[in-house]
């Protein structure tokens, strides 16, 4: 009874706590996740405040919180979307994969570890974050903008891309060596194309078998079906993340739109203890010696994000300050880049590798959301401008 109590009392500290840091942020103008990584640095082991009768709980709320955090994604995307998106924007998330993953892979191999660490930074340092970036365009109001639609279509081939990449990782990490890594992988690949047939086609009757009108059997159906299909995934090797985004993407019509608005408490209530739980994770003291090399290793991969957004707007033939915007707001890195460090965590395969992605996260959270307002600025509108047309357009003043 004594553990119990001791369970609530930290829990409801921590929650309060969050509660206030989500609120701070706000206020800021920040993205709550460097707060909540920072809190998680001060609750955890070297930390200010450990927290120990509540650590267990934690670690199973930062799960539920990744399973929450994909299946909301996949809610947003119809299987026709994200094929039609997939299609479209095929050679721009080529071109951010080849720009974004490679100086990844290439650090941890200058850093000397080994092929498996290699490939893991790779993923970190490839996905933009799609929460973080999406509040951002909605906080500028940017959503109606013409460089937008470019910018979600390189999230969704990056969000796709990981239901492929992640079971080949979890399958790496676990010492199944290359082949194990390729079976992995073509069981991932199978069940993708599988779900996608079958919710192209079958759709209306998933959606159908879950109720729009009642919000209690909604709920619980949706969140039921998803832990479910997250944990047969995760038996069979393909991560409990990528059933979570399958089964977003089954679901469509009402009942979609229904069940996102009853889960987003949810999602914000669990994604904050993962990222907590991540923190937790990392020993304080561990940071400092890989800041330098974070510090790099951010400004290098966002300037290949910003090349990104500007050639895959030129691709479409949207103007330099569009080209612009876009390349600047892809450059925050969040909540997949944590769930990939947390899987090379779980496995022990590079103990510099959970302090240095949640360094190199802290950095481009905090700095991307504030370089991307720079398009708004008067004195960078002018250079633009200048870039444009050199000889025809004078500079204007800040008061013009």
């Amino acid at each position: 009874m004594h553990d119990t109590t001791i369970l609530l009392i930290e829990v409801g500290a921590l929650l309060f706590a969050l509660g206030m840091l989500g609120r701070l942020g706000r206020r800021i103008g920040l993205s709550p996740i460097p707060l909540y990584l920072l809190a998680g640095l001060a609750f955890g082991h070297g930390g200010l405040v450990p927290l120990s009768a509540s650590e267990e709980f934690i670690e199973v709320g930062a799960a539920i919180g990744v399973i929450l955090l994909l299946v909301m994604l996949g809610l947003e995307y119809s299987a026709g979307e994200l094929v039609g998106n997939l299609r479209a924007a095929a050679p721009a998330g080529l071109i951010d994969a080849l720009l974004n993953a490679l100086p990844g892979a290439g650090f941890a191999l200058l850093m000397g570890w080994d092929w498996r660490a290699a490939l893991v930074l790779a993923g970190i340092t490839w996905v933009s974050s799609s929460g973080v970036i999406a509040k951002v365009l909605g906080d500028l109001g940017r959503l109606g903008n013409r460089e937008t639609p470019v910018i979600l279509s390189v999230l969704v081939i990056e969000d796709l891309a990981m239901a492929f990449y992640l079971p080949l990782v979890t399958a790496v990490l676990a010492g199944v060596g290359l082949v194990g890594g390729a079976k992995a992988l073509g069981v991932a690949v199978v069940t993708v194309v599988a779900v996608l047939v079958v919710a192209i086609r079958y759709g209306k009757q998933i959606s159908t078998l879950i109720s729009a009108q009642d919000a209690e059997a909604l709920l619980l159906g949706v969140l039921g079906l998803t832990l479910f299909v997250a944990g047969v995934a995760e038996e069979l090797k393909v991560s409990s993340a990528v059933g979570a985004f399958l089964v977003g993407i089954a679901i469509s019509g009402p009942v979609a739109h229904h069940a996102t608005q009853m889960l987003s408490p949810l999602r914000d209530l669990f994604a904050a203890v993962f990222f907590v739980f991540f923190g937790l994770s990392t020993d304080p003291a561990e940071i400092p010696p890989v800041l330098v090399p974070a510090l790099g290793l951010a400004v290098l991969t966002m300037a290949t994000k910003v090349v990104t957004g500007y050639l895959a707007a030129r691709r479409v033939g949207i103007a330099l300050p569009g080209r612009l915007r876009a390349g600047l707001a892809l450059m925050p890195r969040g909540e997949f880049s944590i769930v990939i460090a947390g899987l090379a965590v779980a496995s022990g395969v590079e103990p510099r590798l959970a302090p240095l992605a949640t360094a190199y996260v802290l950095i481009t959270v905090v700095t991307g959301p504030l370089l991307a307002r720079l398009p708004d600025y008067q004195w960078f509108k002018n250079f633009v401008r200048r870039r444009m047309h050199p000889q025809q357009v004078p500079v204007l003043k800040a008061t013009d």
